[in-house]
């Protein structure tokens, strides 16, 4: 069955009426008014899950996803299309400024302060509708509070300082905000996710168990994530011990268990992923259906620009917008890691039949996870949602997060063993175990990073590890599936590009700047 299907309406219409109007206009209302009914809470709840950061990894057949940004960054991904799209063009060659990507940086911080003055107004007044249970306010403010902090998450890994505004309502006094530090935007962060989990009444189910909506699980996650991704700003004691804890929610709760495989390696978990919209692995997804929105291209990004002239495709176009570049592909042993297989996360070929006679079509490798056969050859509309969080990168957030914090333990090595042992599918896990057994606390690390690049390749955390670890992976064709890290200000990308320690956060659009002459732009831009 496919899920709830999320009334999203616009809350832009809540203006207010001057007094000597004698009659409001329909077409507006007071939040007074708006705020009259359980209905209108949930509403207001509702939109934050189409607002702001959850909206950046809907995917654009040319441009690809604001989430695929940091992919480009490092050089390991392509677009075949970046002739056009300059912030690819940009990222690559590591001249993005203030200035040459304005436009496209407005796109992520307006979207992103729209959902956070949402998500405020919700927090604002949801306890003050009328009707609504306790259980119900509590769990509202919970989702309100989890997206106020998924889109404060984005804006502080992306530009560093940002204005922490946390009231729905702006004075006129109060409209030129300054930067908040990292640490204070962190702490609010952590306040609103621990709100979430502890405080919010939520159940601690996987999303596709949970009606699609929001969890205590995905609180934990996120939260368990942020705390990893904190080193340098100490919040909290000891940030780790803090991101242990976080995922020991999830991981406790024994309601998520990672997907496994079937008969043959076209029933591989993989291959459930990429089909399947209803795990028990899945802690964040965003949803999609093609009977409301076609907008949604991530099948059409599966295959070269050259594919369109096949003429098999009921999209219009293809494009391969995340390429993975040879150096990323790297990070795979061949022989033993199923994920590099043909049809798993990646492919290089299409087989099908035309006028009785099969065809086989050859191309660069192009990810295979976002494919889907009845959108590519027979709608043209994609129903597969997009997921976030899994419970395979919690076990790895599990895995580091207690190996800095407690040491390597038996419980960490089980955790990474875990994501492992699917992947290297005909090797014995006790094998897998015995060569984590005895690492020092920096090699097992490492290889959790390893297993994080190989595991979540397709989903736009290399980055986001390399910001927070300052260290870029190393490959070599000559020794596939060795990985080593070297700091990443210095590196010089695929594309002979120096990593500076500027690039590590976004430039502030010099539009923005412009409107609000109190903030300052990152340094070196």
């Amino acid at each position: 069955m496919k899920k709830i299907l999320l009334l999203i309406m616009a809350l832009g219409a809540l203006a207010s009426c001057d007094d000597f109007l004698a009659e409001e206009p329909r077409s507006e209302m007071s939040v007074d008014q708006f705020f009259s009914y359980p209905s209108h809470a949930y509403n207001a709840v509702n939109i934050l899950y189409r607002s702001g950061a959850p909206s950046f990894y809907s995917t654009g057949v040319y441009s690809g996803s604001r989430a695929m940004l940091g992919g480009y960054m490092t050089g390991l991904y392509d677009n075949d299309y970046k002739g056009q799209e300059v912030h690819v063009q940009h990222s690559q060659n590591l001249t993005l400024n203030g200035d040459n990507l304005a436009g496209y940086f407005d796109g992520s911080w307006d979207a992103c302060y729209l959902a956070i003055s949402r998500a405020n107004l919700a927090i604002s007044n949801i306890a003050e509708t009328p009707d609504l249970t306790d259980s119900e306010i509590k769990q509202l403010e919970a989702e309100a509070r989890f997206f106020r902090a998924f889109n404060y998450y984005y804006l502080v890994k992306t530009f560093g300082d940002v204005p922490l505004v946390l009231e729905a309502y702006s004075s006129l006094e109060n409209l030129y905000v300054e930067r908040t530090p990292v640490a204070q935007v962190y702490a609010q962060i952590v306040e609103d996710l621990k709100y979430a989990v502890d405080q919010g009444g939520l159940d601690n189910l996987p999303m596709p168990a949970n009606g699609f909506r929001i969890s205590k699980g995905t609180a934990a996650t996120l939260l368990a994530d942020v705390y990893l991704n904190m080193s340098g700003y100490p919040v909290q004691d000891d940030n780790y011990a803090e991101a242990a804890s976080a995922a020991r929610t999830v991981i406790n709760s024994g309601n998520f268990s990672l997907i496994q495989h079937g008969a043959d390696e076209s029933q591989s978990a993989y291959n459930v992923l990429r089909t399947s919209d209803n795990e028990d692995e899945y802690i964040y997804t965003i949803e999609y259906d093609a009977s409301i929105s076609e907008n949604y291209w991530q099948p059409a990004i599966c295959y070269p620009n050259s594919a369109t002239a096949w003429g098999i495709f009921k999209y219009s176009i293809t494009n391969n917008a995340y390429k993975p570049m040879p150096a990323l592909l790297w990070i795979y042993d061949e022989a033993n890691d199923l994920r590099i297989q043909e049809k798993q996360y990646f492919h290089s070929s299409l087989t099908y039949m035309e006028d009785d006679q099969e065809i086989t079509k050859t191309f660069e490798v192009s990810p295979y996870l976002w494919h889907d056969d009845e959108a590519l050859f027979e709608t043209g509309k994609n129903n597969k949602d997009m997921v976030v969080y899994r419970y395979a990168e919690v076990l790895l957030i599990a895995a580091e997060a207690i190996a800095q914090s407690e040491g390597v333990t038996t419980e960490a090595i089980g955790y990474l063993a875990d994501v492992r042992a699917r992947a290297y599918w005909e090797t014995d896990r006790s094998a897998i175990v015995a060569d984590l057994t005895g690492l020092s606390v920096d090699d097992f690390v490492k290889e959790v990073w390893k297993e994080r690049l190989r595991e979540l390749a397709l989903e736009y955390r290399i980055w986001s590890d390399i910001q927070r670890t300052h260290m870029f992976p190393v490959t070599s064709e000559a020794n596939k599936g060795d990985i080593t890290f070297e700091d990443v200000v210095g590196h010089t990308t695929v594309w002979g590009k120096t990593i500076q320690e500027k690039h590590l956060l976004f430039p502030i659009s010099e539009n923005e700047r412009q409107r609000n002459p109190n903030l300052t732009q990152n340094t070196g831009y």
